[in-house]
Protein backbone atom coordinates (compact mmCIF):
# COMPACT_ATOMS: atom_id res chain seq x y z
CA UNK A 1 0.00 0.00 0.00
CA UNK A 2 1.37 3.45 -0.71
CA UNK A 3 -0.23 5.23 1.74
CA UNK A 4 1.49 2.86 4.34
CA UNK A 5 4.88 3.50 4.78
CA UNK A 6 7.09 2.81 8.12
CA UNK A 7 9.57 5.50 8.94
CA UNK A 8 11.51 2.04 9.43
CA UNK A 9 11.71 1.45 5.97
CA UNK A 10 13.49 4.52 5.34
CA UNK A 11 15.63 4.70 8.49
CA UNK A 12 17.25 1.41 7.11
CA UNK A 13 18.57 2.50 3.72
CA UNK A 14 21.41 4.25 5.58
CA UNK A 15 21.47 2.54 8.71
CA UNK A 16 24.54 1.51 9.96
CA UNK A 17 27.06 -0.09 12.65
CA UNK A 18 27.68 2.99 15.05
CA UNK A 19 23.73 3.71 14.86
CA UNK A 20 22.68 0.41 15.76
CA UNK A 21 25.16 0.37 18.94
CA UNK A 22 23.61 3.52 19.59
CA UNK A 23 19.96 2.17 19.52
CA UNK A 24 20.48 -0.60 21.27
CA UNK A 25 21.81 1.40 24.30
CA UNK A 26 19.01 3.47 24.67
CA UNK A 27 16.54 0.51 23.16
CA UNK A 28 18.02 -1.52 26.78
CA UNK A 29 17.64 2.22 28.59
CA UNK A 30 14.04 2.74 27.93
CA UNK A 31 13.04 -0.93 28.21
CA UNK A 32 14.38 -1.14 32.09
CA UNK A 33 12.40 2.32 32.45
CA UNK A 34 9.76 1.17 30.64
CA UNK A 35 9.26 -2.18 33.23
CA UNK A 36 8.41 -0.33 36.60
CA UNK A 37 6.03 2.23 34.81
CA UNK A 38 4.12 -0.49 32.46
CA UNK A 39 3.44 -2.08 35.76
CA UNK A 40 2.79 0.59 37.79
CA UNK A 41 0.06 2.28 35.25
CA UNK A 42 -1.97 -1.23 34.55
CA UNK A 43 -2.17 -1.99 38.16
CA UNK A 44 -3.25 1.54 38.55
CA UNK A 45 -5.93 0.70 35.47
CA UNK A 46 -7.72 -2.10 37.14
CA UNK A 47 -5.22 -4.55 35.50
CA UNK A 48 -2.84 -6.79 36.11
CA UNK A 49 0.80 -5.87 35.60
CA UNK A 50 1.83 -8.88 33.41
CA UNK A 51 -1.19 -6.98 31.09
CA UNK A 52 0.51 -3.84 31.64
CA UNK A 53 3.89 -5.47 30.59
CA UNK A 54 3.03 -7.19 27.71
CA UNK A 55 0.98 -3.77 26.44
CA UNK A 56 4.69 -2.30 26.74
CA UNK A 57 5.98 -5.65 24.53
CA UNK A 58 3.47 -6.02 21.71
CA UNK A 59 2.59 -2.93 21.08
CA UNK A 60 5.80 -0.78 21.69
CA UNK A 61 7.03 -3.09 19.34
CA UNK A 62 4.65 -2.25 16.65
CA UNK A 63 4.28 1.35 17.26
CA UNK A 64 8.08 1.78 16.54
CA UNK A 65 8.12 -0.77 13.45
CA UNK A 66 4.94 0.95 11.83
CA UNK A 67 4.99 4.14 13.01
CA UNK A 68 5.47 7.60 11.28
CA UNK A 69 8.26 8.87 13.97
CA UNK A 70 11.96 7.88 13.82
CA UNK A 71 11.99 7.80 18.19
CA UNK A 72 8.81 7.12 19.01
CA UNK A 73 8.20 4.75 22.21
CA UNK A 74 4.44 2.98 22.76
CA UNK A 75 2.88 1.47 25.19
CA UNK A 76 0.80 1.91 28.41
CA UNK A 77 0.57 5.89 29.68
CA UNK A 78 -0.49 7.06 32.86
CA UNK A 79 -3.50 9.24 30.31
CA UNK A 80 -5.11 6.40 30.12
CA UNK A 81 -5.47 5.46 33.87
CA UNK A 82 -8.82 7.04 34.24
CA UNK A 83 -10.17 5.41 30.87
CA UNK A 84 -8.91 1.93 31.51
CA UNK A 85 -9.97 2.08 35.00
CA UNK A 86 -13.81 3.17 34.45
CA UNK A 87 -14.06 0.83 31.65
CA UNK A 88 -12.84 -2.17 33.62
CA UNK A 89 -15.36 -1.30 36.60
CA UNK A 90 -18.52 -0.33 34.22
CA UNK A 91 -17.65 -3.32 31.34
CA UNK A 92 -14.86 -6.31 32.84
CA UNK A 93 -11.72 -6.60 31.48
CA UNK A 94 -13.06 -8.83 28.71
CA UNK A 95 -14.63 -5.48 27.44
CA UNK A 96 -11.55 -3.43 27.90
CA UNK A 97 -9.89 -5.64 25.55
CA UNK A 98 -12.58 -5.48 23.03
CA UNK A 99 -12.72 -1.62 23.32
CA UNK A 100 -9.14 -1.41 22.57
CA UNK A 101 -9.72 -3.15 19.44
CA UNK A 102 -12.69 -1.11 17.99
CA UNK A 103 -10.47 1.86 19.21
CA UNK A 104 -7.07 0.69 17.24
CA UNK A 105 -9.73 0.32 14.26
CA UNK A 106 -10.92 3.98 14.76
CA UNK A 107 -7.11 5.00 14.67
CA UNK A 108 -5.95 3.40 11.82
CA UNK A 109 -9.52 4.76 9.98
CA UNK A 110 -8.33 8.58 11.05
CA UNK A 111 -4.71 7.56 9.79
CA UNK A 112 -5.80 5.60 6.67
CA UNK A 113 -8.05 8.68 5.56
CA UNK A 114 -5.40 11.19 6.11
CA UNK A 115 -7.14 13.06 8.89
CA UNK A 116 -3.77 13.24 11.00
CA UNK A 117 -3.63 16.94 11.29
CA UNK A 118 -6.56 17.51 12.42
CA UNK A 119 -6.05 16.25 16.38
CA UNK A 120 -3.97 19.44 15.81
CA UNK A 121 -7.04 21.49 15.85
CA UNK A 122 -7.75 21.11 19.15
CA UNK A 123 -7.20 24.03 21.22
CA UNK A 124 -4.90 24.51 23.63
CA UNK A 125 -6.65 24.87 27.04
CA UNK A 126 -8.40 22.25 26.19
CA UNK A 127 -5.20 19.97 26.30
CA UNK A 128 -4.06 21.39 29.34
CA UNK A 129 -7.28 21.01 30.91
CA UNK A 130 -7.93 17.52 30.53
CA UNK A 131 -4.43 16.62 30.60
CA UNK A 132 -4.07 18.26 34.33
CA UNK A 133 -7.56 16.86 35.18
CA UNK A 134 -6.23 13.46 34.05
CA UNK A 135 -2.85 14.04 36.27
CA UNK A 136 -5.38 14.73 39.29
CA UNK A 137 -7.73 11.82 38.77
CA UNK A 138 -4.55 9.67 38.39
CA UNK A 139 -3.00 11.24 41.59
CA UNK A 140 -6.54 10.75 43.39
CA UNK A 141 -6.48 6.53 42.31
CA UNK A 142 -2.99 5.74 43.60
CA UNK A 143 -3.88 7.12 47.58
CA UNK A 144 -5.44 3.84 47.83
CA UNK A 145 -2.45 1.59 47.47
CA UNK A 146 0.00 4.44 49.16
CA UNK A 147 -1.73 4.64 52.07
CA UNK A 148 -2.87 0.71 52.10
CA UNK A 149 -6.27 1.83 52.68
CA UNK A 150 -8.50 -1.47 53.45
CA UNK A 151 -10.90 -1.15 50.64
CA UNK A 152 -11.35 -3.85 48.33
CA UNK A 153 -13.00 -2.15 45.47
CA UNK A 154 -12.45 2.10 44.57
CA UNK A 155 -14.74 3.42 42.82
CA UNK A 156 -14.05 4.72 39.47
CA UNK A 157 -17.02 7.70 39.70
CA UNK A 158 -15.37 10.80 41.17
CA UNK A 159 -17.98 11.43 44.08
CA UNK A 160 -18.49 7.67 44.77
CA UNK A 161 -14.13 7.02 45.15
CA UNK A 162 -13.99 10.27 47.43
CA UNK A 163 -16.56 8.92 49.37
CA UNK A 164 -14.64 5.83 50.00
CA UNK A 165 -11.71 6.93 50.49
CA UNK A 166 -12.81 9.27 53.22
CA UNK A 167 -14.52 6.71 55.06
CA UNK A 168 -11.30 4.23 54.52
CA UNK A 169 -8.92 7.20 55.86
CA UNK A 170 -9.35 5.44 59.28
CA UNK A 171 -7.64 1.96 57.98
CA UNK A 172 -4.73 3.32 57.12
CA UNK A 173 -1.47 0.60 57.26
CA UNK A 174 0.90 2.74 58.92
CA UNK A 175 4.10 0.21 57.80
CA UNK A 176 2.67 0.74 54.18
CA UNK A 177 2.52 4.44 54.16
CA UNK A 178 5.98 4.61 55.43
CA UNK A 179 7.21 2.27 52.83
CA UNK A 180 5.37 4.34 50.23
CA UNK A 181 6.75 7.44 52.18
CA UNK A 182 10.47 6.46 51.97
CA UNK A 183 10.22 4.86 48.39
CA UNK A 184 8.74 8.42 47.06
CA UNK A 185 11.35 10.31 48.95
CA UNK A 186 14.65 8.22 47.34
CA UNK A 187 12.51 8.50 44.04
CA UNK A 188 12.47 12.62 44.30
CA UNK A 189 16.19 12.98 45.50
CA UNK A 190 17.56 10.49 43.06
CA UNK A 191 15.73 11.84 40.22
CA UNK A 192 17.13 15.45 41.63
CA UNK A 193 20.78 14.46 41.79
CA UNK A 194 20.50 12.06 38.67
CA UNK A 195 20.17 15.20 36.19
CA UNK A 196 23.94 16.49 38.43
CA UNK A 197 25.20 13.38 38.56
CA UNK A 198 26.26 11.60 34.87
CA UNK A 199 26.53 8.02 36.71
CA UNK A 200 23.21 8.19 38.25
CA UNK A 201 21.80 9.52 34.88
CA UNK A 202 22.37 6.24 33.30
CA UNK A 203 20.02 4.71 35.97
CA UNK A 204 16.07 5.59 35.48
CA UNK A 205 14.57 6.82 39.11
CA UNK A 206 11.50 4.32 39.06
CA UNK A 207 13.75 1.46 38.00
CA UNK A 208 15.92 2.64 40.92
CA UNK A 209 13.34 2.64 43.33
CA UNK A 210 12.21 -0.38 42.36
CA UNK A 211 15.10 -2.43 43.01
CA UNK A 212 16.14 -1.09 46.32
CA UNK A 213 12.31 -1.43 47.12
CA UNK A 214 12.00 -4.68 46.29
CA UNK A 215 15.50 -5.65 47.83
CA UNK A 216 14.64 -4.33 50.93
CA UNK A 217 11.30 -6.03 50.95
CA UNK A 218 12.56 -9.60 50.30
CA UNK A 219 15.50 -8.97 53.05
CA UNK A 220 12.80 -8.00 56.18
CA UNK A 221 10.08 -9.22 54.74
CA UNK A 222 8.27 -6.14 55.65
CA UNK A 223 4.07 -6.58 56.46
CA UNK A 224 3.36 -4.97 52.60
CA UNK A 225 0.99 -5.52 50.06
CA UNK A 226 2.95 -6.68 46.59
CA UNK A 227 1.88 -7.83 43.41
CA UNK A 228 2.84 -11.50 44.44
CA UNK A 229 0.09 -11.06 47.23
CA UNK A 230 -2.42 -9.32 44.92
CA UNK A 231 -2.23 -10.89 41.51
CA UNK A 232 0.19 -13.81 41.99
CA UNK A 233 3.20 -12.77 40.24
CA UNK A 234 3.85 -12.19 36.80
CA UNK A 235 4.00 -15.12 34.54
CA UNK A 236 7.34 -16.35 33.09
CA UNK A 237 6.14 -17.14 29.57
CA UNK A 238 5.08 -15.80 26.86
CA UNK A 239 0.84 -15.54 26.47
CA UNK A 240 -0.91 -17.86 23.90
CA UNK A 241 -2.90 -15.40 21.18
CA UNK A 242 -6.74 -15.93 22.10
CA UNK A 243 -9.02 -13.20 20.84
CA UNK A 244 -11.13 -11.75 23.77
CA UNK A 245 -14.88 -13.00 24.65
CA UNK A 246 -17.25 -10.80 22.65
CA UNK A 247 -20.87 -10.20 23.31
CA UNK A 248 -22.40 -8.08 20.47
CA UNK A 249 -25.61 -7.12 23.00
CA UNK A 250 -22.69 -5.06 24.90
CA UNK A 251 -21.61 -3.04 20.99
CA UNK A 252 -23.29 -0.38 21.78
CA UNK A 253 -22.09 0.34 25.21
CA UNK A 254 -18.98 0.04 23.72
CA UNK A 255 -18.94 2.37 21.38
CA UNK A 256 -18.35 5.39 23.46
CA UNK A 257 -15.26 4.52 25.47
CA UNK A 258 -13.29 2.99 22.53
CA UNK A 259 -13.74 6.33 20.78
CA UNK A 260 -12.30 8.01 24.07
CA UNK A 261 -9.67 5.08 23.96
CA UNK A 262 -8.99 6.27 20.53
CA UNK A 263 -8.77 10.20 20.84
CA UNK A 264 -6.91 10.11 23.73
CA UNK A 265 -4.89 7.64 21.72
CA UNK A 266 -4.04 9.74 19.11
CA UNK A 267 -3.62 13.44 21.03
CA UNK A 268 -0.99 12.01 23.07
CA UNK A 269 0.82 9.85 20.34
CA UNK A 270 1.01 13.33 18.02
CA UNK A 271 1.79 15.46 20.86
CA UNK A 272 4.66 12.46 21.82
CA UNK A 273 5.97 12.87 18.05
CA UNK A 274 5.75 16.58 18.21
CA UNK A 275 8.07 16.85 20.72
CA UNK A 276 10.61 14.42 19.77
CA UNK A 277 10.44 16.41 16.43
CA UNK A 278 11.86 19.59 18.30
CA UNK A 279 14.27 17.37 19.98
CA UNK A 280 15.87 15.69 16.67
CA UNK A 281 15.21 18.27 14.20
CA UNK A 282 12.57 15.87 12.15
CA UNK A 283 9.15 15.76 10.84
CA UNK A 284 7.03 12.77 11.43
CA UNK A 285 4.17 11.57 9.31
CA UNK A 286 0.97 11.79 11.67
CA UNK A 287 -1.49 9.68 9.64
CA UNK A 288 1.53 6.72 9.34
CA UNK A 289 1.56 7.17 13.13
CA UNK A 290 -2.02 6.85 13.54
CA UNK A 291 -2.07 3.50 11.65
CA UNK A 292 0.62 2.10 13.42
CA UNK A 293 -0.99 2.76 16.28
CA UNK A 294 -3.98 1.56 15.47
CA UNK A 295 -2.84 -1.67 14.48
CA UNK A 296 -1.10 -1.84 17.56
CA UNK A 297 -4.07 -1.51 19.63
CA UNK A 298 -5.68 -4.43 17.76
CA UNK A 299 -3.04 -6.97 17.87
CA UNK A 300 -1.94 -6.11 21.74
CA UNK A 301 -5.23 -7.08 23.29
CA UNK A 302 -5.01 -10.61 21.49
CA UNK A 303 -1.84 -11.18 23.93
CA UNK A 304 -4.16 -9.98 27.09
CA UNK A 305 -2.98 -6.26 26.89
CA UNK A 306 -4.81 -2.92 26.64
CA UNK A 307 -4.52 0.51 25.61
CA UNK A 308 -1.34 1.85 24.15
CA UNK A 309 0.13 5.27 22.96
CA UNK A 310 3.06 6.90 22.27
CA UNK A 311 4.93 7.99 25.63
CA UNK A 312 6.09 10.88 26.16
CA UNK A 313 8.60 10.37 28.53
CA UNK A 314 10.22 7.13 27.31
CA UNK A 315 10.54 8.95 24.10
CA UNK A 316 12.51 11.72 25.40
CA UNK A 317 14.32 9.03 27.20
CA UNK A 318 14.91 7.93 24.58
CA UNK A 319 15.97 10.41 22.27
CA UNK A 320 18.09 11.64 25.24
CA UNK A 321 20.25 8.33 25.06
CA UNK A 322 21.12 8.46 21.38
CA UNK A 323 18.05 6.55 19.90
CA UNK A 324 17.76 7.76 16.34
CA UNK A 325 15.65 5.17 14.45
CA UNK A 326 12.97 2.89 15.41
CA UNK A 327 15.09 -0.08 16.08
CA UNK A 328 15.72 1.46 19.31
CA UNK A 329 11.73 1.32 19.94
CA UNK A 330 12.07 -2.30 19.11
CA UNK A 331 14.95 -2.96 20.91
CA UNK A 332 13.16 -1.33 24.29
CA UNK A 333 10.48 -4.19 23.77
CA UNK A 334 12.73 -7.21 23.00
CA UNK A 335 14.15 -5.73 26.51
CA UNK A 336 10.95 -5.93 28.65
CA UNK A 337 10.42 -9.31 26.86
CA UNK A 338 13.97 -10.98 27.92
CA UNK A 339 13.36 -9.49 31.68
CA UNK A 340 10.40 -11.29 31.87
CA UNK A 341 11.55 -14.25 30.86
CA UNK A 342 14.73 -14.18 32.60
CA UNK A 343 13.41 -12.14 35.94
CA UNK A 344 9.58 -12.71 36.03
CA UNK A 345 10.07 -14.46 39.68
CA UNK A 346 11.20 -11.49 41.55
CA UNK A 347 8.09 -9.39 40.59
CA UNK A 348 6.20 -11.17 42.77
CA UNK A 349 8.04 -9.03 46.14
CA UNK A 350 7.93 -5.70 44.24
CA UNK A 351 5.74 -3.43 46.75
CA UNK A 352 2.50 -2.05 45.53
CA UNK A 353 3.24 1.19 47.76
CA UNK A 354 6.51 1.70 45.85
CA UNK A 355 4.33 1.67 42.18
CA UNK A 356 1.86 3.94 44.01
CA UNK A 357 4.66 6.53 44.59
CA UNK A 358 5.65 6.07 41.19
CA UNK A 359 2.59 7.15 39.50
CA UNK A 360 2.22 9.50 42.02
CA UNK A 361 5.28 11.09 40.42
CA UNK A 362 4.29 10.65 37.24
CA UNK A 363 1.10 12.01 37.77
CA UNK A 364 2.83 15.88 39.23
CA UNK A 365 5.03 15.74 36.28
CA UNK A 366 2.74 15.08 33.12
CA UNK A 367 0.56 17.95 34.82
CA UNK A 368 1.18 21.80 33.45
CA UNK A 369 0.33 22.81 36.79
CA UNK A 370 2.07 26.78 35.90
CA UNK A 371 -0.57 27.39 33.50
CA UNK A 372 -3.05 26.92 36.00
CA UNK A 373 -2.00 29.32 38.62
CA UNK A 374 -3.56 32.81 38.68
CA UNK A 375 -0.64 34.76 37.80
CA UNK A 376 -0.31 32.14 34.74
CA UNK A 377 -4.69 32.60 33.96
CA UNK A 378 -4.27 36.65 34.12
CA UNK A 379 -2.65 36.43 31.43
CA UNK A 380 -4.84 35.33 28.90
CA UNK A 381 -8.66 35.97 28.41
CA UNK A 382 -12.06 34.93 29.64
CA UNK A 383 -12.96 32.58 27.21
CA UNK A 384 -9.34 31.09 27.69
CA UNK A 385 -10.03 30.81 31.24
CA UNK A 386 -13.32 29.42 30.94
CA UNK A 387 -12.25 26.75 28.76
CA UNK A 388 -9.21 25.83 30.03
CA UNK A 389 -11.07 25.69 33.83
CA UNK A 390 -14.33 24.00 32.40
CA UNK A 391 -12.20 20.95 30.93
CA UNK A 392 -10.16 20.30 34.08
CA UNK A 393 -13.37 20.49 35.94
CA UNK A 394 -15.34 17.69 33.73
CA UNK A 395 -12.68 15.91 33.71
CA UNK A 396 -12.21 15.47 37.10
CA UNK A 397 -16.44 15.19 38.03
CA UNK A 398 -16.55 13.27 35.05
CA UNK A 399 -14.87 11.77 32.25
CA UNK A 400 -12.06 12.99 29.67
CA UNK A 401 -15.09 12.51 26.44
CA UNK A 402 -17.35 14.83 28.01
CA UNK A 403 -14.66 17.42 28.68
CA UNK A 404 -13.04 17.55 25.98
CA UNK A 405 -17.42 17.52 23.69
CA UNK A 406 -17.30 20.55 26.39
CA UNK A 407 -14.44 21.94 25.77
CA UNK A 408 -14.39 22.01 22.09
CA UNK A 409 -18.05 23.28 21.96
CA UNK A 410 -16.91 26.15 24.07
CA UNK A 411 -13.93 26.48 22.04
CA UNK A 412 -16.01 26.87 19.03
CA UNK A 413 -18.44 29.32 20.12
CA UNK A 414 -15.69 31.76 21.05
CA UNK A 415 -13.79 31.21 17.98
CA UNK A 416 -17.45 32.03 16.34
CA UNK A 417 -17.96 35.03 18.58
CA UNK A 418 -14.40 36.67 17.83
CA UNK A 419 -14.88 35.71 14.06
CA UNK A 420 -18.34 37.53 13.72
CA UNK A 421 -16.81 40.51 15.56
CA UNK A 422 -14.66 40.64 12.42
CA UNK A 423 -17.54 40.59 10.36
CA UNK A 424 -19.06 44.24 9.50
CA UNK A 425 -21.75 45.31 7.09
CA UNK A 426 -21.62 49.16 6.42
CA UNK A 427 -23.69 51.46 4.59
CA UNK A 428 -21.86 53.71 2.03
CA UNK A 429 -22.31 57.24 2.02
CA UNK A 430 -23.52 58.14 -1.29
CA UNK A 431 -24.71 61.32 -0.77
CA UNK A 432 -21.60 62.21 0.82
CA UNK A 433 -19.95 62.00 -2.85
CA UNK A 434 -19.27 64.82 -5.28
CA UNK A 435 -21.22 62.90 -7.64
CA UNK A 436 -23.97 62.12 -5.36
CA UNK A 437 -27.05 63.79 -7.52
CA UNK A 438 -26.95 60.67 -9.71
CA UNK A 439 -28.03 58.71 -7.00
CA UNK A 440 -30.47 60.73 -5.46
CA UNK A 441 -34.25 61.57 -6.28
CA UNK A 442 -35.61 64.32 -6.78
CA UNK A 443 -37.01 64.78 -2.93
CA UNK A 444 -33.44 63.96 -1.44
CA UNK A 445 -33.58 60.42 -0.51
CA UNK A 446 -31.16 57.75 -1.86
CA UNK A 447 -32.03 55.54 -5.17
CA UNK A 448 -29.00 53.71 -4.84
CA UNK A 449 -28.39 52.40 -1.44
CA UNK A 450 -24.34 50.89 -1.07
CA UNK A 451 -22.84 48.54 1.69
CA UNK A 452 -19.54 46.94 2.10
CA UNK A 453 -19.21 43.50 3.63
CA UNK A 454 -16.40 42.45 4.94
CA UNK A 455 -15.05 39.78 7.03
CA UNK A 456 -16.78 35.95 6.30
CA UNK A 457 -20.37 35.73 6.12
CA UNK A 458 -20.84 32.69 8.01
CA UNK A 459 -23.58 31.35 10.18
CA UNK A 460 -22.25 33.09 12.70
CA UNK A 461 -22.49 36.57 11.29
CA UNK A 462 -25.38 36.84 9.06
CA UNK A 463 -27.20 38.83 11.35
CA UNK A 464 -25.64 41.67 10.68
CA UNK A 465 -27.27 41.39 6.96
CA UNK A 466 -30.70 42.13 8.86
CA UNK A 467 -29.58 45.99 8.21
CA UNK A 468 -29.81 45.80 5.00
CA UNK A 469 -33.90 45.22 4.94
CA UNK A 470 -34.35 47.08 8.10
CA UNK A 471 -35.61 49.90 6.19
CA UNK A 472 -38.77 52.29 5.25
CA UNK A 473 -37.18 53.87 2.81
CA UNK A 474 -36.62 51.24 -0.01
CA UNK A 475 -33.87 52.58 -2.71
CA UNK A 476 -34.30 51.74 -6.46
CA UNK A 477 -31.06 49.73 -6.75
CA UNK A 478 -29.16 48.01 -3.98
CA UNK A 479 -25.25 47.50 -4.33
CA UNK A 480 -23.14 45.41 -2.54
CA UNK A 481 -19.21 45.52 -2.40
CA UNK A 482 -17.28 42.49 -1.69
CA UNK A 483 -13.72 43.08 -2.37
CA UNK A 484 -13.29 42.52 1.74
CA UNK A 485 -15.19 39.61 1.85
CA UNK A 486 -13.08 36.78 2.27
CA UNK A 487 -15.12 34.07 2.75
CA UNK A 488 -19.08 32.82 2.96
CA UNK A 489 -20.32 29.63 3.76
CA UNK A 490 -24.20 28.07 2.87
CA UNK A 491 -25.64 30.24 5.41
CA UNK A 492 -24.02 33.39 4.22
CA UNK A 493 -25.24 32.00 0.83
CA UNK A 494 -28.74 31.35 1.78
CA UNK A 495 -28.85 35.13 3.64
CA UNK A 496 -27.73 36.61 0.14
CA UNK A 497 -30.19 34.52 -1.57
CA UNK A 498 -33.70 35.61 0.95
CA UNK A 499 -32.26 39.61 0.71
CA UNK A 500 -31.94 39.31 -3.27
CA UNK A 501 -35.94 37.51 -3.58
CA UNK A 502 -37.22 40.30 -0.99
CA UNK A 503 -35.29 43.13 -3.06
CA UNK A 504 -36.99 41.02 -5.83
CA UNK A 505 -40.37 40.92 -4.70
CA UNK A 506 -40.32 45.19 -4.59
CA UNK A 507 -38.82 45.42 -8.08
CA UNK A 508 -35.34 46.22 -6.42
CA UNK A 509 -32.26 44.86 -8.57
CA UNK A 510 -29.30 43.96 -6.40
CA UNK A 511 -25.90 44.47 -8.11
CA UNK A 512 -22.36 42.99 -6.84
CA UNK A 513 -19.23 44.49 -7.11
CA UNK A 514 -15.12 43.34 -6.71
CA UNK A 515 -16.28 39.13 -6.01
CA UNK A 516 -12.72 37.53 -5.34
CA UNK A 517 -12.17 34.50 -7.19
CA UNK A 518 -13.20 32.38 -4.61
CA UNK A 519 -16.06 34.13 -3.82
CA UNK A 520 -17.49 34.33 -7.40
CA UNK A 521 -16.70 30.64 -8.07
CA UNK A 522 -18.52 30.09 -5.19
CA UNK A 523 -21.60 32.10 -6.10
CA UNK A 524 -21.57 30.79 -9.90
CA UNK A 525 -21.48 27.25 -8.70
CA UNK A 526 -24.44 27.87 -6.34
CA UNK A 527 -26.76 29.73 -9.43
CA UNK A 528 -27.15 32.91 -7.76
CA UNK A 529 -24.79 35.03 -10.10
CA UNK A 530 -27.72 33.67 -12.64
CA UNK A 531 -30.32 34.42 -10.37
CA UNK A 532 -29.68 37.54 -9.96
CA UNK A 533 -28.26 38.35 -13.58
CA UNK A 534 -25.02 38.18 -14.97
CA UNK A 535 -25.02 41.80 -16.01
CA UNK A 536 -25.40 43.03 -12.21
CA UNK A 537 -21.93 41.21 -11.35
CA UNK A 538 -19.40 43.97 -11.69
CA UNK A 539 -15.36 44.02 -11.49
CA UNK A 540 -14.98 47.10 -9.66
CA UNK A 541 -16.94 49.21 -7.02
CA UNK A 542 -17.03 51.90 -9.06
CA UNK A 543 -18.20 50.20 -12.47
CA UNK A 544 -21.43 48.57 -9.86
CA UNK A 545 -22.11 52.49 -8.74
CA UNK A 546 -22.34 53.56 -12.43
CA UNK A 547 -24.16 50.39 -14.01
CA UNK A 548 -27.00 51.38 -10.85
CA UNK A 549 -27.31 54.60 -12.12
CA UNK A 550 -28.74 53.34 -15.28
CA UNK A 551 -31.62 51.21 -13.66
CA UNK A 552 -34.63 51.88 -12.89
CA UNK A 553 -37.22 50.30 -10.09
CA UNK A 554 -39.53 48.23 -11.69
CA UNK A 555 -42.06 45.79 -11.31
CA UNK A 556 -41.77 42.82 -9.73
CA UNK A 557 -41.44 40.53 -12.29
CA UNK A 558 -38.22 38.48 -11.93
CA UNK A 559 -38.86 35.49 -9.24
CA UNK A 560 -35.26 34.95 -7.12
CA UNK A 561 -35.77 31.02 -6.47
Amino acid sequence: MSFFRPRLIETLRDYDRGQFLADLSAGVTVGVLALPLAMAFAIASGMSPSAGIWTAIVAGFLISALGGSRVQIGGPTGAFIPIVYGIVAAHGEANLLVATMLAGLFLFALGAARLGTLIRFIPLPVVIGFTNGIALVIFLSQIKDFLGLAIEKVPAEFFGKMHALATALPTIHWPTLTFGLASLAFLLTWNRYAKRNAWLGRIPGPLAVLIVATAVNMLFSLPLETIGTRFGGIPQMIPRPSFPAFDLTKLGQLLPPAIAIALLGAIESLLSARVADSMIDDRHDPNQELMAQGIANVVAPLFGGFAATGAIARTATNVRAGGRSPVAGMVHSLTLLAIVLVLAPLAAHVPLTTLAAIVLVTAINMGDWHEMSIAALRRFSTKYRVILITTFTLTVLFDLTIAVEVGMVLASLAFIYQMARFTHVDRLPLERRPDAARFLRPDGTLRVAAYRISGALFFGAIHKLDELLDTQDWPDVVVLDLGKLVSIDASGLDTLRAIARELGKRGIPLVLAELNREIFRTLRKAGFLDEIGRGNVRRTFEDALAHAATLQRREPEISYT
